[in-house]
């Protein structure tokens, strides 16, 4: 099928899609969790999904790996210099390992009280508890499994983590049949079982990735070497990355917290909307993947007018596929809604979310690829700058006085949205203005 297209579209749609059915298969593996649980309670609903939501602290810290080790790795590919990417993969590796320990016993001890702050009902905070705090033991695998599969995206790899999802989507099914319901003699776990086997499913990812790579089955030379000035390297456009996604879901928290006052439904309501919405933009996060790749490589190869060119012909992709799934956001989102409840209150406040998301979903393919451009050229602390400001100013403040002055969620809603057109459009202008051509990674 690729075949049929231009050559240039050949490049950027064996990069993207490939690595968008991956990332789509990674938010099925997260909403299957709130799809099983959900035949147990809106408050089993509201523990999962506040648990996944509070977990993306940690994600954020994942996301100082995931820039650094693209924006390194993929300039050194595109300049043919494997030896040098391979000795980066080893260093990344190995920080990786050594900072999942701290963020592991640090989110142990302090998750289950995100659903005491939010002002839970007892119910979700029982469950929740269990929930999140089982979650950390995968830590460590999915700090280490982030960076193989953001080395071998920068190489230009992306089937093998397609490859490697399909498996563990299929096996975290299973596990979630056999320990969320007790079948065929296995303890009946209820949300605690969603949590054990998402534990395992980690393990075994990161299993498979760790036996590839000492067979030589990656592109990158197998080793256990450390070089200092490479992490230095990694951690000047990481750290801005990592800060930004911190803010952001410390923003997205606010927001949570906002929608929480509005009661039990609204709460499990959103966070099913989200989840939905996240199979939406998963596979637009495919082709930022791919943005990232191909601008370093780019660069790396001393070519940044392909860059800029790649990374429009990404964009028009993603805004074309993610302006096809609006139409069922905007005009059937019961009928999406329906398998995570069968609560009608949830389903409601569900689908409300869902149809005020989905005008915005243009932009937000914006949102996504230029920022990871940006990121892939290294210029993460003007991303940062863009996010910050856009955050605050156009969603979390507005959302706040609206939410203190009238009783409609609908509102809230409305200046989420706002900010996501906001910086669809500073995006724009800053990538357009090509400054990102004269960083230095």
């Amino acid at each position: 099928m690729i075949k049929l297209f231009p050559l240039k579209h050949q490049k950027i749609l064996k990069l993207s899609v490939p690595a968008a059915i991956n990332s789509l298969m990674d938010m099925l593996q997260v909403i299957t969790d709130l799809i099983m649980v959900g035949r147990l309670s809106a408050f089993a609903v509201a523990a999962v999904g506040l648990g996944l939501q509070s977990l993306m602290f940690v994600f954020a810290v994942l996301t100082l790996l995931h820039v650094g080790t693209s924006a390194l790795l993929s300039r050194f590919v595109g300049a043919g210099r494997m030896k040098r990417a391979s000795m980066g993969l080893s260093t990344l590796l190995r920080f990786a390992f050594m900072l999942s320990l701290p963020v592991m016993a640090a989110w142990y001890y302090l998750a289950s009280n995100i659903y005491v702050w939010f002002g839970t009902a007892p119910e979700v905070v029982a469950l929740g508890a269990d929930y999140v705090q089982m979650l950390t033991w995968m830590l460590p695998f999915v700090f280490m499994k982030l960076v193989f599969v953001s080395a071998l995206n920068s190489a230009g790899d992306t089937k093998t983590p397609m490859k490697v999802k399909t498996g563990s989507i299929i096996l975290n099914v299973i596990l979630n049949y056999l320990l969320i319901f007790g079948h065929y003699g296995f303890p009946e776990l209820g949300v605690l079982g969603a949590a054990v086997g998402t534990v395992i499913v980690n393990f075994l990812e990161f299993l498979v990735y760790l036996i590839l790579y000492l067979r030589n089955k990656t592109p990158y030379i197998p080793a256990w070497r450390y070089s200092k000035s490479l992490l230095s390297r990694a951690l000047k456009v990481g750290i801005p990355a990592s800060f930004e996604r911190s803010l952001t879901f410390g923003s997205f928290m606010l927001f949570t917290a906002i929608i929480a006052k509005y009661g039990t439904a609204a709460l499990a309501g959103y966070q099913i909307g989200l989840r939905v919405e996240g199979l939406a933009f998963m596979p637009g996060m495919g082709f930022t993947i791919a943005a990232m790749a191909l601008m370093g490589q780019g660069l790396g190869a001393k070519k940044p007018q392909q860059s800029r060119e790649d990374i429009i012909l990404v964009l028009k992709y993603t805004s074309g596929f993610m302006f096809f799934l609006s139409f069922f956001m905007i005009f059937m989102p019961e009928k999406i809604v329906w398998p995570f409840t069968d609560d009608a209150h949830t389903i409601e406040e569900a689908s409300l979310y869902l149809r005020i998301v989905g005008v915005s979903q243009i932009p937000l393919a914006f949102n996504f690829v230029l920022s990871g451009a940006l990121r892939g050229a290294g210029d993460s602390k003007r991303t940062l700058k863009i996010n910050l400001v856009s955050l605050w100013v156009v969603r979390i403040i507005p959302a706040f006085v609206l939410s203190w002055y009238f009783e409609s969620i609908l509102l809230v809603y409305l200046a989420m949205i706002s900010d996501t057109f906001v910086k669809a459009v500073w995006l724009w202008r800053t990538f357009d203005k090509g400054e990102w051509q004269k960083i230095k990674v």
